[in-house]
């Protein structure tokens, strides 16, 4: 299904966490986790290339390789774009660079797994 559909379900998830980036969110619950706002976003923006990955080369019918790097480059231009508009469009939200670092390594590790999973060849006995 997710073949299928995979361009729909990378694009509601993208106007999801643009939307979840861009709007006020009140009390929401500390959850007392060391850099927990970071690791959402390494979580955040390594689904968003992972799903990403899948709309090109299911939907879009790319290479496996040339469908990673454009969803590694969409997905660490889409995290720079949010924090550029939370500095310039929001008065609750500002720019983090760190915020940005942590999109990028998420989008980073994510393609770097399914790099090695695309390459990984197992022999039968």
């Amino acid at each position: 299904m997710l073949k299928k559909n995979a361009f729909i379900v990378a694009l509601g998830y993208a106007i999801a966490l643009g939307t979840v980036s861009l709007i006020t969110i009140k009390d929401i619950p500390d959850v007392h986790i060391s850099f927990a706002d970071k690791i959402f976003h390494f979580l955040a923006y390594g689904l968003f290339a992972v799903l990403w990955y899948l709309a090109f080369y299911y939907t879009f019918g790319f290479k496996k390789k040339k469908a990673l790097i454009y969803a590694f480059v969409l997905a660490v231009f889409f995290g720079i774009v949010i924090e550029i508009l939370q500095d310039t469009m929001t008065a609750t939200r500002a720019l983090d660079v760190y915020d940005a670092l942590a999109n990028t390594l998420g989008a980073l590790i994510a393609s770097t797994l399914i790099w090695f999973k695309k390459n990984l060849h197992v022999k039968n006995s």
